[in-house]
C-alpha cells in the first residue's frame, strides 16, 4: 500500500478498508486480517493499524469477537456510503465548482466529460 505524505497513515488505512466495503470486495460480517497481520501485509506499525481498527469500531464500521477477531458490522456499507457522500457535496464540490467557474468550464462541458462524450472547448479563451 503507498501512503499520501499529506494525510495520516492511520486514516489511509481506514479510507482503503471503507473503499474495499463500498465496492463489495469486503462484506458484512467477514473478518478482516487481525492487526498484525495487516501491519505485517502493508508494512506498518501495528500500533497504527490498531489506530485504525479504533476509529473504524468507534464509528461503528467494524466489531471486535473477542478471541476471534474483527468483522465488517452489519450496515457499514451504507454508513460509509451516506457518510463519503455528504462529505464529497459538503467539503469536495464546492472546490471543484469554483475551479470550473474560474475556469469558465459550463454545466454542458462537464456533464460532457463526465459522460465520456467529449469535451467541448467553447469556453476556452487566449490567455
Amino acid at each position: 500500500m503507498e501512503f499520501n505524505s499529506e494525510k495520516s497513515i492511520y486514516l489511509q488505512i481506514c479510507d482503503r478498508f471503507y473503499e474495499r466495503i463500498i465496492s463489495g470486495e469486503l462484506t458484512e460480517e467477514s473478518r478482516i486480517p487481525s492487526v498484525r497481520e495487516y501491519g505485517a501485509e502493508i508494512g506498518v506499525n501495528p500500533n497504527t493499524v490498531m489506530r485504525s481498527y479504533e476509529k473504524m469500531t468507534g464509528d461503528g464500521i467494524i466489531y471486535n469477537r473477542r478471541g476471534i477477531g474483527y468483522f465488517i458490522s452489519p450496515g457499514a456499507r451504507e454508513k460509509i456510503f451516506i457518510r463519503q457522500r455528504t462529505d464529497f457535496i459538503d467539503q469536495e464540490l464546492p472546490v471543484i465548482v469554483k475551479r470550473m467557474k474560474l475556469l469558465k468550464i459550463t454545466g454542458n462541458e462537464f456533464l460532457a466529460a463526465y459522460n465520456g462524450t467529449g469535451f467541448e472547448k467553447s469556453g476556452e479563451q487566449s490567455v
